[in-house]
C-alpha cells in the first residue's frame, strides 16, 4: 500500500501510540470504494494501536481540491454538505472502533474550526507563512496551470495544511496520511507547522490503485461503486468484487482484507493452482460485503448471485426483496400480465401459454413446453396446461420464467 513516507516517520510510529488522520472529500452523502483505501489505511493504523482521527472536509468542501483533477468542480452549500457529513460519518462508523479506550476513532470537521475564519485573519495568521513559488512548485498545481486554476482551489493546499496544523496544535496530531495524489497537500501541513511554531510532523501517503486494463478502480459503466446501500445495493457491491480480474483481485485482497498476511499468501496460491474457481473473488467479495453492509446482506447478495450462476431453487428467489430482484434481473426482458386474472377464484389463474410475449409464439410457447425447457421460479414446468396462481407470485408481484440455462424473463403482475 506504501507509496511515499517522509523521513523519521517509522521512528515516530515506532515511539509509542501515535494519532494521524485522513481527509475525506464530502461532496456525496456516501463513500465510494475508492474512498475503501483511505479507511483501510485507518483500520491498519488503528490495529497496529494508534489513534485514527477520520477529518470529514467541511470546509474544504466548500472549496475544491485540484489535486487529481482537470477541472474546476462544483461547490456546495452548506446544507448540502451538512446532509453529506452525517451519510459519510455514519459510514465510517462502522469501519472504526470508536469506543476502545485511549485509540478509540475520532471523526472531527474542519468547518468546526474553519468558520470563525475571515478573509484577512486567514491572510495574516496562515498566508504569510507560506510563499507562492512553494505553492506553485506543487503538481496538483503545475497541471492545472495551462487549463486554468481559479485561487479558490489555488488556494485549497494552504487550508489543508492549516488543518494538519491545527490538529497537531489542538489534538496532538502528528501524521498526515492520504492517497499519493495529496503529497503536495500533505507536505505543506508539515512546511506550515515547521515555520508557524518550529515542530515536527510526518507524512505518509498510499500507491493509487488502477485497474489492470488502466481504468479507475470503483468506477463501473453504472458509475461509481458506493457503501451506501440505497445508492449500490448489496448485490451489485458484491458483483463488484466477484467480478475483479485475477490480477486486480490479487492487488485487492492485500489491500481489502484483514486475514493475516500467511493467509492471504495461502490463498493466492490455491487461486493460481485452480484460478477457475475463483477462490480470490469469492473470499475477497464475502469478506467486504460482510463488513460494508452485513453477514444478512451478503447472504442475500450470494443468493441472488446462484439464481443466475449456480444451482438455487424457488425457495432461494422467495428470499430475495423487490430491490435485488430488479437487480439481478436487470436488463432481462420484463411483461407485464394482469394481478386481477390471478386473484379471480380459486380455479383462477392464467395458462402459461396465454403469456405470450415471453416467447415468440404459442406454438414456440407449447414446443418448449413439450422439450422440457421451460421453468417458473426456478421449477421445472412439466405440462401445458399448468396454470400461473397468486400464490406462484415472489414477493405478490413477481414471476420469473427461464428457457433453458441463460434465457431469463420477468414477469410482472400489476
Amino acid at each position: 500500500m506504501l507509496s511515499e513516507i517522509m523521513p523519521d516517520t517509522e521512528a515516530y510510529l515506532n515511539k509509542g501510540m501515535a494519532t494521524g488522520y485522513i481527509g475525506f472529500d464530502p461532496t456525496a452523502d456516501s463513500l465510494g470504494v475508492g474512498n475503501m483505501v483511505q479507511v483501510m489505511t485507518l483500520l491498519h493504523f488503528q490495529r497496529c494501536g494508534h489513534k485514527p482521527v477520520a477529518l470529514v472536509g467541511g470546509a474544504t468542501g466548500m472549496v475544491g481540491d485540484p489535486s487529481g483533477k482537470s477541472a474546476e468542480r462544483n461547490l456546495l452549500d452548506e446544507a448540502a454538505l451538512q446532509h453529506n457529513l452525517e451519510g459519510q460519518r455514519k459510514q465510517l462508523e462502522k469501519f472504526l472502533d470508536f469506543d476502545c479506550g485511549a485509540n478509540s476513532a475520532v471523526v472531527v470537521n474542519n468547518y468546526d474550526w474553519m468558520k470563525e475564519f475571515s478573509f484577512l485573519g486567514f491572510l495574516r495568521d496562515v498566508g504569510k507563512h507560506i510563499t507562492v513559488s512553494y505553492m506553485m512548485a506543487k503538481d496538483s498545481v503545475q497541471t492545472r496551470l495551462e487549463k486554468g486554476i481559479s485561487f479558490t482551489e489555488f488556494s485549497y493546499q494552504l487550508i489543508q495544511g492549516y488543518d494538519f496544523y491545527y490538529l497537531w496544535k489542538h489534538h496532538g496530531v502528528g501524521l498526515q496520511m492520504g492517497g499519493s495524489d495529496q503529497w503536495g497537500n500533505i507536505t505543506t501541513g508539515n512546511e506550515l507547522i515547521r515555520r508557524m511554531e518550529g515542530g515536527n510532523a510526518y507524512a505518509l501517503c498510499t500507491n493509487l490503485i488502477k485497474k489492470a486494463d488502466g481504468t479507475k478502480f470503483g468506477k463501473t459503466e453504472g458509475g461509481n461503486i458506493w457503501l451506501d446501500p440505497a445508492r449500490t445495493s448489496p448485490y451489485k457491491f458484491y458483483q463488484f468484487w466477484l467480478n475483479a480480474s485475477d490480477e486486480d483481485a490479487q492487488t485487492y485482497i492485500k489491500i481489502f482484507s484483514m486475514d493475516s498476511r500467511e493467509s492471504i499468501e495461502a490463498l493466492i496460491e490455491r487461486h493460481t493452482a485452480a484460478p477457475h474457481e475463483r477462490a480470490l473473488q469469492k473470499a475477497l467479495a464475502e469478506e467486504v460485503t460482510r463488513r460494508v453492509h452485513s453477514d444478512e446482506e451478503l447472504k442475500k447478495a450470494q443468493a441472488a448471485s446462484n439464481i443466475l450462476f449456480g444451482k438455487s431453487t424457488g425457495e432461494d428467489l422467495r428470499q430475495l426483496d423487490d430491490a435485488t430482484i430488479l437487480d439481478v434481473f436487470e436488463g432481462v426482458p420484463q411483461f407485464q400480465i394482469s394481478k386481477e386474472q390471478l386473484h379471480a377464484g380459486v380455479e383462477a389463474g392464467i395458462l402459461l401459454t396465454e403469456t405470450t410475449q415471453v416467447l415468440a409464439s404459442k406454438s414456440e410457447m407449447r414446443r418448449a413446453l413439450k422439450e422440457g425447457s421451460l421453468s417458473l421460479n426456478k421449477e421445472k414446468i412439466t405440462g401445458e396446461d399448468q396454470l400461473i396462481r397468486s400464490d406462484d407470485l415472489i414477493g405478490n408481484k413477481y414471476l420469473l420464467v427461464q428457457r433453458g440455462k441463460k434465457n431469463y424473463f420477468l414477469i410482472i403482475a400489476a
